[in-house]
């Protein structure tokens, strides 16, 4: 009872943090655009209605995303994935680029995925691979990138960089590393002989209790990701209504410069996958086409709340890598595109 009550304590006390934190920052637009001297009503109005454009958009693919999150928590076990992977180390990279398809979770979904795959026995490599795609190669992902852009470059561009970085860093794993150098060792229970502290086998729930727990599950991560979207759309919305254009076309159309900014801004934002492509559809004819996919690619895949999620399965220096390596291909990858690709 009483852990109950710490934990209940401890969520009541997050939620109060976050609470003001997106108060603050409604309170910091709202000042700066009084503070501004001009027409203070045309201005909130125009960053009332790019919000609300934001965020009323992204909700529906957020609910989907957590709606599918808590359906496999309910019905799907890790090793339903695991007997399918290849026992070729190339091939079985491969086949963790798509295993999103199976387990269609954000980035915040992910991190304990792929720690109870580790415990059945999917090697490493495998999992760091799977852990860098699924949030983008999946089908919620797929719909919402096309609902916001439509078949072209971006969805094309964002599919393909993030199979050669996921591949390209699992394959870096696959031939450099060894499990006990990069996992923590609660994470390779299997590897390390310690069973008896290994996390408890999930197993299939009956339909009904089933449905129950997922709609509960999916209830919770709703809320729980929905702040990362508000405080994300403000901020969005807020550099758009209060940055000038000047400003932005002089970050956002330089091949190098831009693709650096819409990296530092995918880390800092920290929007969840599923519906991040709306908020970078904001960006359109400001940014380069190349630094829009690059922000689309290295956003899922490395952001503030999903670096903190790895130190519970990888060590320090396998997260600096797991943050490097992305970064870097998807930099280069960009400003590739940016110099080469007429778009």
């Amino acid at each position: 009872m009483q852990a109950t009550n710490r934990m209940e304590s401890r969520r009541f006390l997050r939620r109060s943090v976050w609470a003001l934190v997106a108060l603050s920052l409604v309170t910091v637009v709202l000042a700066a655009i009084i503070g501004t001297g001009n027409d203070a009503g045309t201005i909130l109005s125009i960053f009332s209605t790019r919000f609300l454009g934001i965020f009323i958009e992204a909700v529906p693919f957020l609910l989907l995303g957590t709606l599918v999150s808590g359906i496999i928590d309910s019905f799907l076990t890790p090793d339903d994935i695991a007997r399918v992977v290849p026992r070729n180390p190339f091939l079985a990279t491969v086949a963790g680029a798509f295993l999103g398809f199976a387990f269609p979770v954000c980035e915040c979904g992910v991190v304990p995925v792929v720690r109870r795959l580790f415990n059945k026995g999917l090697p490493m490599w495998v999992g760091v691979t799977f852990l860098l795609a699924a949030p983008v190669m999946n089908p919620v992902v797929l719909v919402s990138t096309y609902v916001a852009f439509g078949f072209g470059p971006v969805l094309v561009g964002r599919f393909v960089l993030t199979l050669l970085v996921a591949i390209g860093v699992g394959l870096v794993f696959a031939l450099g590393a060894k499990p006990q150098d990069v996992l923590r060792p609660r994470a390779m229970l299997p590897v390390m002989g310690g069973a008896a502290d290994a996390l408890p086998v999930t197993a299939r729930k009956p339909f009904t209790t089933g449905m129950r727990d997922a709609l509960q599950n999916a209830g919770d991560e709703f809320f729980e990701m929905g702040r990362f979207l508000i405080i994300g759309s403000l901020l969005a919305a807020g550099m758009q209504t209060l940055v000038s254009q000047e400003v932005l076309l002089a970050l956002g159309r330089g091949p190098v410069v831009s693709v650096i900014v819409m990296e530092a801004l995918a880390f800092l934002l920290s929007v969840c996958s599923t519906v991040d492509a709306f908020l970078a559809l904001a960006f359109v004819g400001t940014f380069t086409t190349g630094s829009i996919i690059t922000f689309l690619t290295f956003g899922p895949m490395v952001d503030i709340k999903s670096t903190l999620m790895f130190l519970g399965v990888f060590k320090r220096r396998t997260v600096l890598y797991l943050i490097v390596l992305p970064l870097l291909m998807a930099l280069l990858a960009g400003v590739w595109l940016n110099l080469n690709v007429a778009f």
